[in-house]
């Protein structure tokens, strides 16, 4: 699973998503690509579930391309432990997803094969999404 592989480790605070997506909005590798339409976290377990989705569906045929990284951990305490002492340790990592960010590309498949593994990817996901195709390509 993804996962950042060195970190200057400094707990994060969790903030707000605010405002659409500045980066990373527009198709920039493949044909066609799942664009997140609203605000979410989505950890790591997440995004692999939807990308075995995908590949599983086109069976190895094209190119797929994650467009999202999870760099934020996230921080659970133990079971049965009394409120104070602390922040707890962290417990995995997630990527903030801003509405208009392309979460994942395909390429070289035909676009009814595509649109398929992106519906299966999409149900996969805690936010709502949109599929979208480069222009000219549909």
């Amino acid at each position: 699973m993804l996962s950042p592989k060195r970190t200057k480790f400094r707990k994060l605070q969790k903030g707000r998503i605010k405002g659409p997506a500045l980066r990373g909005a527009e198709i920039s590798f493949g044909d066609i690509g799942l664009k997140a339409m609203e605000h979410g976290k989505l950890t790591n377990q997440q995004i692999e579930a939807a990308r075995i989705a995908m590949m599983r569906h086109i069976k190895r045929g094209g190119k797929v391309w994650i467009r999202i990284f999870p760099d934020r951990c996230y921080t659970s305490k133990p079971l049965e432990v009394r409120m104070g002492k602390g922040k707890g340790a962290p417990a995995g990592w997630y990527a903030a997803v801003k509405p208009g960010r392309i979460l994942y590309e395909i390429k070289g498949v035909s676009l009814d094969l595509a649109k398929e593994a992106l519906t299966r990817a999409a149900h996969k996901l805690p936010i709502k999404t949109n599929i979208v195709a480069r222009e000219g390509f549909v």
